[in-house]
């Protein structure tokens, strides 16, 4: 599906000078290496989070990816294409979806940005009003179809933009920040529309998203960018696993305990009755577990990972060495 092997795209950026005619007629340009010999693959069907920090390349890898981008060197294979050929074949086949851009028409309902983007991907009658009812009732969206853009909110906006981006069923779909600025109810909708979206159409996706609630919620494989290099490639439970120290434990007491059975556990977050949180280093989390249930009665016990932003820190100190 992608093929991805040393790719680099490097951007050249003019240094301004104090001479104005030097300015002009001898510029000087500093290189900024975006992505430094990036190399992977994607197979069909594949969910995939592609998380770094700003600046790390990610939406350059997407942009060049899709075609918006030429690199400065390296070979890129996407749906058997070469991207930045723009071959119209290849261009029906991906969408692209930044959270914090905008196709629709502000003054018009989104139903005219529909049927401009069913010409675009000449689209059949039946075709377009089949997918557009089911993309619609994925989201519960029906009666914001006919509203003006103008008069709906920013999670009602973002719903408009996903059918306007995916009514021709995409092979490929990019989606770059889809949940940023929405609130914590629009975020949920909008993930659950990824997750249904993949299991009706079977799209491969790669979603990046500063909210890493996205990648977990969502993706089983993460790729970790950072510097333009790849830090790390594989399943999100290994990376939790390998460079996750700590787990949760949480319980809901059935009568109140001593703090001195409270300390033997450890020093608790909270320690409000009913509830008692601990952070236990994972390597003595069946010790104890043992402790807990010989002498705690309780109602409940949850046993959480570690925060995904957390272990994503310790993977970057890890790696650059601090």
């Amino acid at each position: 599906m992608i093929s991805v092997k040393n790719l680099t795209k490097i951007y050249k950026i003019h240094q301004r000078q104090a001479n104005f005619f030097r300015d002009i007629f001898f510029r000087k340009y500093k290189q900024t290496v975006a992505l430094d010999q990036v190399s992977f693959e994607i197979g069909e069907n594949e969910l995939v989070g592609f998380i770094g920090p700003n600046g790390a390349g990610k939406t350059t890898t997407l942009k060049i990816l899709s075609g918006i981008l030429y690199p400065t060197s390296g070979q890129v294979g996407v749906l058997g294409f070469t991207p930045f050929e723009k071959n119209a074949g290849f261009l029906k086949q991906i969408a692209f979806v930044m959270g914090s851009r905008n196709q629709l028409i502000w003054e018009l309902p989104a139903s005219d940005s529909f049927e401009f983007n069913k010409t675009v991907y000449e689209l059949s009658d039946s075709d377009y009003k089949k997918t557009v009812g089911e993309l619609a009732d994925i989201l519960n969206c029906q009666k914001l179809i006919s509203r003006p853009v103008k008069t709906l909110s920013l999670g009602e906006r973002m719903k408009m933009e996903l059918i306007a981006a995916l009514l021709h069923q995409p092979r490929l779909i990019f989606f770059d920040e889809p949940t940023i600025g929405l609130d914590i109810f629009s975020q949920e909708a909008i993930r659950e529309f990824i997750k249904k979206f993949q299991q009706k159409y079977g799209s491969t996706i790669i979603l990046t998203s500063h909210y890493l609630e996205d990648v977990k919620r969502l993706a089983k494989r993460l790729i970790v960018i950072n510097q333009g290099k790849i830090l790390y490639d594989g399943l999100l439970k290994k990376i939790i696993d390998q460079y996750s120290r700590v787990k949760f434990i949480t319980l809901t007491l059935e009568k109140k305990i001593s703090n001195e059975v409270v300390g033997q556990i450890g020093l608790p977050l909270v320690n409000l009755y009913p509830k008692v949180v601990w952070k236990i280093d994972r390597k003595l989390l069946p010790e104890k577990l043992a402790f807990i249930n010989e002498n705690i009665p309780y109602s409940d016990l949850s046993v959480e990972e570690e925060r995904i932003e957390e272990i994503i820190k310790t993977l970057f100190k890890k790696k650059i060495g601090r």
